[in-house]
């Protein structure tokens, strides 16, 4: 039997952290948040129905700005960089200048060089109609200028035609299609009876091409129409007290296609 017991190894105390350590620790977790919600991705609300049944309002989103904001290559194996393609889904500034740099969210139905037309609200892209199975239409509703665009002249005393797209849109004209310009874009809402979109405002420019939805992080059904500030307060409040009955759980993390 021994005559001596042998100690117990103690563990070596933690230094503890300095509050100048713990200012530095919170500093770098801001700033690499602030470095993510600003160039990697920013979150947006969906204000109107314009892309309706895909984005409701009330969607909010993970947009990527990163990939499309790239000119080549990628960075890292997480983040490739794929160029705006067909049936692609985007955030963008509005291109009319006149709208105060609002946000919006379009479908991209044509890219540089494309020819564009519609026949009775059906698109024709390159001479071929598209398979939309997104798309929906407002049953009895019509207008020749929307679903037979470029044939009739653009309606200029509608709210959200800015005073230039007639004569754009004029020079753009080949035979019975609009031809889509180099650097821009044509992106209709998935609502297309209800959506102001390139046939009334005209092509979005690339570089107002913000990012792509990822996904849906929540939905809430409220309205998110107004921007003043004592709406926005009361919105405040419903999200409170209707949070849980008026959350959509069923969209939550839903990826946006």
């Amino acid at each position: 039997m021994p005559l001596f017991k042998k100690k117990k190894s103690e563990k070596p105390e933690k230094p503890k952290e300095t509050l100048p350590e713990f200012i530095s620790g919170i500093a770098e977790v801001l700033v690499t948040g602030l470095f993510i919600i600003t160039f990697v991705v920013q979150s947006f609300v969906i204000p109107s129905g314009s892309m309706e049944n895909t984005l409701l309002i009330g969607d909010h989103l993970f947009v990527d700005r990163l990939a499309p904001a790239l000119k080549a290559g990628f960075v890292g194996p997480l983040v490739p960089y794929r160029p705006i393609r067909h049936g692609d889904i985007i955030v963008f500034i509005h291109p009319d200048p006149a709208e105060g740099g609002i946000y919006v969210v379009k479908r991209v139905i044509g890219i540089p060089g494309d020819r564009i037309h519609l026949h009775n609200g059906v698109v024709y892209r390159n001479g071929v109609a598209l398979n939309e199975p997104y798309v929906i239409h407002q049953p009895g509703a019509s207008d020749l200028y929307r679903d037979e665009f470029p044939k009739y002249p653009v309606p200029t005393q509608m709210t959200g035609v800015p005073s230039t797209w007639p004569i754009i849109l004029h020079d753009r004209i080949r035979g019975d299609d609009v031809v889509v310009p180099d650097d821009d874009y044509f992106g209709m809402g998935d609502n297309r009876d209800n959506s102001l979109d390139s046939r009334y405002w005209g092509f979005i420019p690339r570089e107002n091409i913000v990012g792509r939805p990822l996904l849906i992080y929540w939905s809430f059904d409220g309205d998110y129409s107004s921007t003043a500030m004592s709406d926005r307060v009361g919105s405040f409040f419903q999200t409170v007290l209707h949070f849980f009955d008026k959350t959509r759980w069923g969209r939550t993390f839903r990826m946006v296609r």
